[in-house]
Formats: structure tokens, sequence, C-alpha cells
């Protein structure tokens, strides 16, 4: 007996359709992006963060309309589920700068 493949043509098309869209946007994506890099000093800064949230204007920084504000934080847990344990260590660190200009 013949299987009937009209049913499944609409289907089959908006699948098609999905996949050829993600590939089409993981190939842009691949093309405008680089391979990151590890600084070192940066790595160092993350590891003698304290944990918890902390925000700061550097005083220093507050000269000719420079304002400056530093945030950071660190969550350092250890998880353990069925049997496996996980170490999860997240660190941030973010600065937002805003510098006065004439026009």
């Amino acid at each position: 007996m013949p299987l009937p493949l009209a049913p499944i043509l609409p289907i089959a098309l908006r699948v098609g359709a999905v996949a050829l869209a993600g590939l089409a946007a993981g190939r842009w994506i691949a093309a405008r992006s680089h391979a990151g890099r590890t600084d070192q000093r940066s790595e160092d800064a993350l590891d003698d963060l304290g944990e918890g949230l902390s925000l700061h204007r550097p005083a220093d920084r507050n000269l000719d309309g420079d304002r400056q504000a530093n945030a950071g934080a660190r969550l350092r847990r250890v998880i353990r589920f069925r049997g496996r344990v996980w170490e999860l260590d997240a660190g941030v660190m973010a600065r937002f700068r805003l510098k006065g200009r004439d026009a």
C-alpha cells in the first residue's frame, strides 16, 4: 500500500525552512565573530573578587566631568546532585564611564 506524502509535505517544508534559517544564522554569526582571548590579568582580577555584590564610584575618577562607576559580583557554591559534585564560581566585573565633551 503506497504511503500518502501529501499530508507530510507542509510539515517537511516548515522544518526545512527552519533548518535553513538556523544554518544561515549560524554562518552569519560565525562570519562576524572572532576567537576570544584569555587575559591572565583579567583572570587574576576575577579570582581576587570577594564574594557578594559591590558597587562604588572612585573619587579620583570624578575630575573634569568624567564620572565612573565600578561594579563587581562573585558567587561561589558547591552543588551536589545525584552523587556528583559541581563547583560553581561565577565572577563579573563591570565599568560604566560617562565623560562630558564640548559640542
